[in-house]
């Protein structure tokens, strides 16, 4: 029994050990991309994927189908505020009705926090938006860090990281932790398709809004009195 409960342990400290360096890694990358941004540098890579996504020939045409360009709209909506403050005021509810009080005030803490960072990076920083090519979304602030591409991770992948911890199968742990993967993938590859961000925006995004994503579900998790499966959303105390 010692020596399960010393294996367990062992395992508890080797994730908190890879959690934390992958967070450091995440903000440096990100501390790395926004002094670059904030020199004006705009990275070939920007250009050569921002320009990729476009008709060669007519810079205004995105490259596939109709459809796929009221698809990119529809998803990059997903990583939008409203959208997001929606979902947020809904799992901090749902984690109140479940007497989740420490939990729903550290996720709407995080998720405010978040917000507030975002809109200050982007006065800090002040990068332009590409002009390389029409924009196909409104956009009304700076460029650095695109906030779609940060908030995602913060809502999607942090209420991912809290409902697998209930579940058992691990099979249940991919598919929540994948899917909300997947979804921030997308919310970000779609801000450039449409025009709206340099591909650094988006990593950018991506790096801070994982770290915090990634900080916030160790304490949501750990702060839990007993796991919080899936169905229980469905199906309130």
């Amino acid at each position: 029994m010692t020596g399960d409960l010393k294996a367990a342990t062992g395992r508890i400290e080797a994730r908190m050990l890879l959690a934390f360096l992958a967070i450091v890694v995440a903000l440096v990358g990100f501390a790395a991309l926004a002094a670059e941004a904030r020199e004006g540098d705009i990275f070939r890579i920007d250009r050569v994927l921002l320009l990729a996504f476009r008709d060669p020939g007519r810079l205004d045409t995105p490259v596939g189908p109709r459809w796929v360009r009221e698809a990119a709209r529809d998803i990059t909506a997903l990583g939008g505020f409203t959208v997001l403050t929606l979902i947020s005021v809904s799992a901090t509810a749902m984690l109140l009705v479940h007497r989740r009080r420490l939990q729903a005030a550290v996720f709407a803490g995080t998720v405010i926090a978040a917000e507030i960072a975002s809109s200050v990076l982007k006065q800090t920083v002040d990068r332009a938006r590409p002009e390389l090519v029409p924009h196909l979304d409104l956009v009304y602030s700076a460029s650095f860090p695109s906030g779609h591409a940060m908030m995602s991770p913060v809502v999607y992948l942090t209420l991912a990281a809290v409902l697998a911890a209930g579940e058992r199968p691990r099979g249940a742990k991919v598919m929540l932790l994948g899917g909300a993967a997947l979804l921030v993938l997308a919310v970000g590859i779609s801000r450039v398709y449409l025009g709206v961000h340099w591909p650094t925006d988006v990593l950018g995004g991506w790096a801070l809004g994982s770290a915090i994503a990634l900080a916030a579900s160790i304490i949501l998790v750990r702060a839990a009195p007993r796991p919080l499966d899936a169905a229980a959303i469905a199906a309130p105390d």
